[in-house]
């Protein structure tokens, strides 16, 4: 079902004409600045959607820079919240959190072709707010003295994209349900620590990204029922299989329960969570 072109689409340079060629366009471009300019020029313009188009990427997926180097998640390091760098290390984490958010969204618009016309239509709309929340951490970094890249970061967020890129319907039950779900219990805590410490600028952008990440998991809380409608599946049943054929990380608490059940998640699910 394609958009509704707007006039300008006939000027628009060819990267700019169908979307989901558009999201793969943008999920090579390595460099963050160019990244978020390209996301936010697809997300403005009315584009034609091709759900059944056969699309390869041309380069590495994702693209990324040079920097920050990738490590284990135990070597990423942490400093004390009452210095400057160990703030300034905490609003780089965030920020390589949300760049792999945005390249997650693009990898969903372009990679899984034969969904509904809303499917593609709801992850261009993750895409745009990841690529401003990975702004504003940007910017708010530079006010701190650093830029991204300037500490290691780690990408088991990636890593879980990469391990589901070949069914959707485990994509939709085990990163925007389970991984990003995981942000939703730990952004109180962590705005909490940088209020604390007197950064209010950084505990207002954590504000807007939790109000915002409760959408996006409810995106995919909505296509994994979909999906397992189509394929009558028993929702939890098939959760709890694909959590342990593509060994999704054990859930710990404590739970943002509120903002779970703002995000989709039925009573049932909750008490599935452990104690």
């Amino acid at each position: 079902m394609p958009m509704q072109p707007s006039p300008s689409t006939s000027t628009a340079p060819p990267q700019l004409r169908e979307l989901r060629s558009t999201a793969l366009a943008c999920l090579l471009e390595p460099d963050p600045a160019t990244k978020v300019a390209m996301v936010a020029a697809m997300a403005a313009a009315q584009l034609s959607l091709d759900a059944q188009a056969p699309l390869v990427p041309t380069g590495a997926v994702p693209g990324r820079p040079e920097r920050p180097e990738l490590v284990p998640p135990r070597l990423v390091g942490r400093r004390s919240m009452i210095t400057p760098e160990g703030r300034a290390m905490l609003v780089h984490a965030l920020a390589h959190i949300e760049f792999n958010a945005m390249n997650l969204a693009l990898d969903a618009l372009w990679r899984f072709p034969d969904l509904p016309f809303e499917y593609y239509t709801d992850w261009l709309r993750v895409a745009k707010e990841e690529a401003t929340h990975f702004a504003m951490l940007q910017a708010h970094l530079q006010v701190l003295g650093h830029t991204y890249g300037d500490f290691p970061g780690h990408d088991s967020l990636w890593e879980m994209v990469d391990k589901t890129r070949g069914d959707v319907l485990a994509r939709m039950a085990l990163v925007p349900r389970t991984l990003e779900a995981r942000g939703l219990d730990a952004i109180p805590p962590l705005r909490a620590k940088l209020a604390q410490a007197g950064d209010m600028a950084a505990a207002a952008i954590l504000d807007i990204i939790l109000r915002d990440e409760v959408g996006h998991v409810e995106i995919g809380n909505r296509w994994y029922g979909y999906l397992c409608d189509q394929r009558g599946l028993e929702l939890r049943a098939t959760y709890a299989e694909l959590a342990l054929r593509y060994e999704a990380p054990t859930l710990r608490g404590p739970f943002n329960l509120e903002a779970r059940r703002r995000a989709g998640f039925s009573e049932l699910e909750l008490s599935d969570l452990p104690a």
